[in-house]
């Protein structure tokens, strides 16, 4: 149980990386504009890119990036790309407060509903999704939508709906890669929100 909750938050490396990338993408906004920042995801996912192409088309197992890979990623594309993919879409097509909840929703919430379920969950909810998982994201996805609501004063009913909408959609995608449908799915609804209010 230890080592596989050490070895969850050791998987939970690429919502850190993301989280470190949003911090340069703003920084390079700032100093040389939208384009420019976003062209900088797009050079990190070419990189990621190039990294699965080593890996899967000429099955090179690469020293450190491999240890990352769970194993259900084993044969199939790693998360980073769908994370920096959605990442890319969501500060292209979003509002800076949506496209920023969506995604630290899906870095946090996800990453504290893996750790909490895997530690704490017994009593499961959906598929492979515990109960104490599922609270502890809403919560998490809460706490983000407050911060949000202030930073950006932003009606606070939107961010509160993209973290029920960030955390349905964790709990019920399975097959989908959860670091593409959440930011996607609870950007689209808080971007859609945010039109109509």
């Amino acid at each position: 149980m230890t080592q596989d909750f050490f070895q969850e938050i050791r998987k939970k490396t690429i919502h850190i990386i993301i989280l470190i990338a949003l911090i340069f993408f703003f920084a390079i906004k700032n100093q040389a504009g939208h384009q420019a920042a976003l062209l900088f995801l797009t050079s990190l996912l070419i990189i990621f890119l190039i990294l699965e192409y080593l890996r899967l088309d000429l099955n090179l197992k690469i020293p450190f990036f491999h240890q990352f890979i769970r194993p259900k990623e084993e044969h199939s594309v790693y998360g980073v790309i769908f994370f920096l993919s959605s990442a890319i879409i969501a500060l292209a097509v979003f509002d800076t407060a949506i496209a920023l909840a969506a995604l630290l929703m899906t870095t946090f919430g996800d990453m504290s509903a893996a750790i909490a379920g895997k530690k704490y969950g017994t009593t499961m909810l959906f598929r492979n999704k515990t109960v104490v998982g599922f609270v502890t994201e809403l919560v998490t996805n809460l706490i983000v939508a407050a911060m949000i609501s202030l930073f950006f004063s932003i009606n606070i009913y939107i961010p509160i709906i993209i973290a029920f909408a960030a955390t349905i959609t964790e709990t019920l995608v399975d097959e989908i890669d959860d670091n593409l449908a959440i930011p996607i799915v609870s950007g689209f609804i808080g971007q859609i929100l945010l039109l109509a209010i």
